[in-house]
């Protein structure tokens, strides 16, 4: 199989997942192409960041070394810059109008970030079984962060009261499941891989259950049923 296609087939599979989700009012084709690109974009300071970061890290060895490598290097960086594209470029956008496209626009955000990073991976160790294997892992994976960080940022929009609370909790969340997922991998140890199945599942459930509930809130959904509120604001 041709490793380029091998590389972006999971990720627009995934983005049309995202895209098939939104089912009340779907965003606009133009802004998610912006999402994705953005995603791509953010891919060159994260580069630059983590080669600066890993200056210190690679000092250490070991399980401090592979947390620090996890949670500094990868986790921190990369969901900081998937935040910073969420909210300059889409958060006060007049087409994020529901707590639901704040999954999608941060789910294909991380997409547009995941699809560059496959490519370096895939096509740079030209490698099928690298691609076969990050199209069930990985991508999956940043496309979860990315909708545990649209959830807050759906929350965050139109519950302005707790704003600040869960603008905060759109980056530490997905940093901190991204930091858990590297880190089982990095430490290279078999009782950390046998955990590291069962957390990719909860991952899964925690995402799933998340965008259920913003679909099941979302203000078009109530206003067909005779409710234009939104559903309740503590949901």
């Amino acid at each position: 199989m041709n490793l380029l296609l091998l590389s972006a087939a999971p990720v627009f599979l995934l983005a049309f997942y995202l895209y098939y989700r939104d089912k009340y009012e779907k965003e606009p084709i133009g802004m998610l192409i912006k999402a994705l690109v953005a995603g791509a974009f953010i891919v060159i300071p994260i580069l630059f960041v983590e080669i600066f970061i890993s200056k210190y890290v690679d000092k250490y060895s070991g399980s401090t070394g592979a947390f620090l490598d996890a949670f500094a290097v990868a986790g921190f960086t990369e969901e900081i810059f998937k935040w910073l594209a969420v909210y300059l470029l889409f958060f006060r956008s007049r087409h994020f109008n529901e707590r639901f496209d704040g999954i999608v626009y941060a789910g294909i955000v991380s997409l547009g970030f995941a699809l560059v990073e496959n490519i370096m991976y895939v096509v740079g160790n030209q490698s099928e079984s690298v691609g076969y294997m990050r199209a069930i892992t990985a991508v999956p994976a940043h496309m979860l962060f990315g909708v545990v960080m649209g959830y807050r940022f759906g929350l965050a929009k139109f519950l302005p009261s707790n704003r600040g609370w869960h603008l905060f909790m759109a980056f530490f969340m997905p940093f901190l499941l991204h930091g858990i997922y590297d880190f089982l991998l990095m430490l290279e140890k078999t009782w950390a891989l046998i955990l590291f199945f069962p957390f990719v599942a909860f991952m899964w459930y925690f995402g799933l259950v998340r965008m259920k509930r913003h679909s099941l809130n979302s203000a078009f959904n109530n206003a067909k049923s005779g409710d234009p509120t939104g559903g309740s604001p503590l949901q």
